[in-house]
């Protein structure tokens, strides 16, 4: 009778959770580490296996009303310079800014050009934004599926903003870590565009952060990995560290 119930019980706490409560006990996991920075590694590969490789540095900033991120390109030195602004909202799209040192210019993203490519990366603009659980609907409970050894939580978020590249994600969470496992992007066409593969997680400080993403586009062959090194949280950052004047600075 007690492993019937046992076993009663477990299943409860498995199924029963809607793809919203799995989504915000994901974002739960990697927030609360209230300002961040880090070396950020950057491989583009192409259909034919070629790579290029970029280096930049990012700051981050934890706020209630939406983070914000600055990331400063060091090398190669056709990017050396470029700088990337994002202020997060969450009823509305991001604010978001790029510099371009050759054209000593600050160019502002348009919202309707978020979905496009981010550097010639594989990762849009969108990509780039900070994930919050109120930028989607969810509908239905998540189901539990075993990938690669492991139990996860698969389930569907719809993005609400109609300058969203994407119809849908379909995401797949750690049931006993809720961290992050993979995530497929579709389109506009309702098609498969591209799958984002998580790893290589670290807890820094009592925060969980990530460590790589691989973005693998199924529409053109092409990938891109992003790699985070020697990640710092609650150093003490301010909020002057990402005023748009700091784009211009050198």
């Amino acid at each position: 009778m007690i492993k019937i119930l046992f076993t009663t019980l477990l299943s409860i706490s498995l199924w029963g959770m809607s793809n919203h409560d799995v989504s915000q006990k994901s974002d739960e996991t990697t927030s609360g580490y209230k300002d961040a920075s880090s070396d950020m590694y950057m491989t583009l590969i192409n259909a034919k296996g070629q790579k290029r490789k970029r280096h930049m540095k990012i700051i981050m900033l934890e706020k209630e009303a939406g983070d914000k991120s600055l990331m400063t390109f060091i090398s190669p030195a056709d990017v050396k310079g470029t700088k990337f602004l994002n202020y997060e909202h969450i009823l509305k799209d991001d604010d978001q800014w790029l510099y371009l040192p050759a054209l000593q210019r600050v160019k502002r993203i348009a919202s309707k050009s978020k979905s496009g490519s981010f550097m010639g990366s594989e990762f849009s603009f969108e990509d780039l934004s900070s994930f919050n659980v109120n930028k989607y609907s969810y509908k239905g409970e998540a189901s539990i599926v075993s990938l690669d050894g492991k139990k996860l939580y698969k389930g569907e978020r719809f993005p609400i903003t109609e300058n969203s590249g994407y119809t849908k994600n379909v995401f797949w969470i750690d049931t006993t870590t809720f961290l992050l496992h993979k995530v497929e992007y579709y389109d506009r066409k309702h098609e498969l565009l591209k799958t984002a593969y998580f790893s290589g997680y670290t807890k820094i400080s009592g925060a969980w952060r990530t460590g790589q993403i691989i973005m693998k586009n199924h529409q053109n062959d092409k990938q891109t990995i992003l790699v985070w090194k020697d990640e710092k949280v609650n150093i003490g950052l301010k909020e002057k560290s990402f005023h748009k004047r700091v784009l211009k600075k050198r």
